[in-house]
């Protein structure tokens, strides 16, 4: 049965050309990006903001001029770390659907070629051009559009953690002098 499933996919990627390759990486790409944020808001991220927090609660002048600039800089490391790599995710999901219209060329071309050479009469290898044409834009939509499914979260998470954290950050919180 694996063998199976390894056999059609080969015949897949055969049928889509070399294009499907670099939507392949792309998709790999991204999807690793997408873990590494879910991971970082679920693993790393309390531990990052426990850090920030120890730090605001040792600032000693919590209430001079300077203490808005250190509270700023400390949610300015928070937001770094949240926003990383999403805009990189966003644009490998723009990527896609590119990939995918080159794919559609190189069928074209290919489609073209055959049609010149025959003088169009072996429907066969026209065939093959239209199943490299439309096979890797079907596949850069498909990443694109899972990918589209997540992006959204993780900038809805991005917002909605570096929120809390300017709130825990507060002025109020903790003050003594």
């Amino acid at each position: 049965m694996l063998l199976e499933l390894f056999v059609r996919l080969d015949g897949f990627v055969a049928a889509g050309g070399v294009v499907l390759w670099a939507i392949a990486a792309v998709s790999l790409l991204m999807w690793s990006l997408i873990l590494e944020r879910l991971l970082f808001f679920w693993l790393a991220y309390p531990r990052a903001l426990r850090r920030v927090e120890c730090r605001w609660a040792a600032w000693a002048g919590r209430r001079g001029g300077r203490s808005a600039k250190v509270r700023e800089a400390l949610l300015s490391e928070l937001r770094v770390l949240l926003w990383r790599n999403i805009s990189l995710i966003r644009t490998l999901i723009a990527v896609c659907p590119l990939l995918g219209l080159l794919g559609t060329v190189i069928g074209m071309i290919r489609i073209f070629d055959v049609m010149a050479f025959l003088q169009g009469g072996d429907a066969t290898g026209m065939a093959a051009g239209v199943s490299m044409a439309t096979i890797p834009t079907m596949a850069g939509l498909v990443v694109a559009l899972s990918g589209i499914l997540f992006i959204g979260r993780l900038g809805r998470q991005a917002q909605r953690l570096g929120e809390r954290s300017a709130l825990r950050l507060d002025f109020d919180e903790g003050a003594g002098a």
